[in-house]
C-alpha cells in the first residue's frame, strides 16, 4: 500500500478577487504502516493537506494516489478522527463504533464481534452502553478512535485529535495512539501544533512552511518505536529528544517572527 502525493498545489479563490495559495508543489509517499506527523506555524497548509487526503478538497494542481487509485473524494479506506470528536450524541458508544459497519449491511455477529474488540482496546467495554455526552473528552476521543478503525481504513487521517485534552489525558491518549499504530499496522498521518506530540507521534516528521505551505523539513526518529515499550515521560528524556525539541522549536518561531514581521510591513 502506498499513499502518493505528487506535485500538490491548492489556491483559494477570495470574493474581494484576491487568492490565497494554500499549498505549493506539496510531494511525499508513505508506504504501508508509516507514522507521519505534521507540523508548523499557522496558515501554513497543514489541516488544508489533510482533507485533500481526505478527499474533501480537490487540489487545483498535482493529485494524491492510494494504492495507484486517484483520490477523488471521501472513501472508507480514508479514516479520519477530528479535533472534536465529531460522534452521533444521541448514540450509545456502541452504537457509534458499530455505525460503519452496519452502513456496509455486515452481519450483526461479525458487527458486534469488531465492535466488542475495538471496545477492549480503547479502554471502554465497560461503557459500551452509555450515551456519548454522558463520558469525558479523553473517552470521547477514544471512540472516535475506535469509530475509525472500525470501518478498516488502509489510512488513518487525524486533525489535532488531541488538542482540546489536559495535559494528563492528551499524553494517555499519546500512548494509545501509539498501541494502535503498532497493533494495527495502519498507516497514520497526524496534525498537531505540539512539537513535543509530533516528536513523540512521527517515526517520520515534517516541518511546513508558510505561505505558500510547502514541506520546509523532514526528519526519520526514532522516539515514536521507543513509545511503544517504554513509558512516554522516559522517552521525552531519551537521548536526542530535547535537541530536536529545541531545533525544531527555533525553526517554527522563526516562522512565526517572519509572520509576523510581514503582517507589521502590511500594516
Amino acid at each position: 500500500m502506498v499513499l502518493s502525493v505528487q506535485n500538490l498545489s491548492m489556491r483559494f479563490e477570495l470574493p474581494n478577487g484576491a487568492a490565497i495559495q494554500a499549498l505549493k508543489d506539496v510531494s511525499l509517499q508513505l508506504e504501508k504502516g508509516a507514522l507521519l506527523s505534521v507540523l508548523g506555524p499557522s496558515g501554513c497548509g497543514k489541516t488544508t493537506l489533510l482533507n485533500i487526503l481526505a478527499g474533501f478538497l480537490m487540489p487545483t494542481e498535482g493529485r494524491v494516489t492510494l494504492n495507484g487509485h486517484p483520490v477523488e473524494g471521501p472513501a472508507p479506506e480514508r479514516g479520519m478522527v477530528f479535533q472534536q470528536g465529531a460522534l452521533f450524541e444521541w448514540m450509545s458508544v456502541r452504537r457509534n463504533v458499530d455505525f460503519g459497519p452496519r452502513m456496509k449491511g455486515m452481519a450483526e455477529a461479525e458487527r458486534n464481534r469488531i465492535t466488542d474488540h475495538l471496545l477492549e482496546t480503547v479502554g471502554l467495554q465497560d461503557f459500551k452502553d452509555k450515551a456519548v455526552y454522558e463520558l469525558s473528552g479523553g473517552m470521547q476521543q477514544r471512540v472516535a478512535l475506535a469509530r475509525c478503525l472500525a470501518n478498516d481504513p488502509d489510512v488513518v487521517l487525524m486533525d489535532e485529535p488531541l488538542g482540546a485534552l489536559d495535559a494528563l489525558t492528551r499524553e494517555k491518549m499519546q500512548g494509545l495512539v501509539l498501541k494502535l499504530w503498532k497493533e494495527t499496522g495502519k498507516t497514520v498521518v497526524l496534525i498537531t501544533h505540539s512539537v513535543e506530540e509530533a516528536l513523540l507521534l512521527g517515526e517520520r516528521l515534517i516541518v511546513m512552511a508558510p505561505r505558500p505551505g510547502r514541506i520546509f523539513r523532514e526528519y526519520r526518529l526514532p522516539f515514536a518505536e521507543r513509545g511503544v515499550t517504554s513509558d512516554l515521560r522516559s522517552v521525552k528524556k531519551s537521548e536526542g529528544f530535547a535537541e530536536k525539541r529545541s531545533e525544531i522549536l527555533e525553526m517554527i518561531w522563526g516562522m512565526e517572527e517572519e509572520i509576523m514581521g510581514r503582517k507589521d510591513r502590511a500594516a
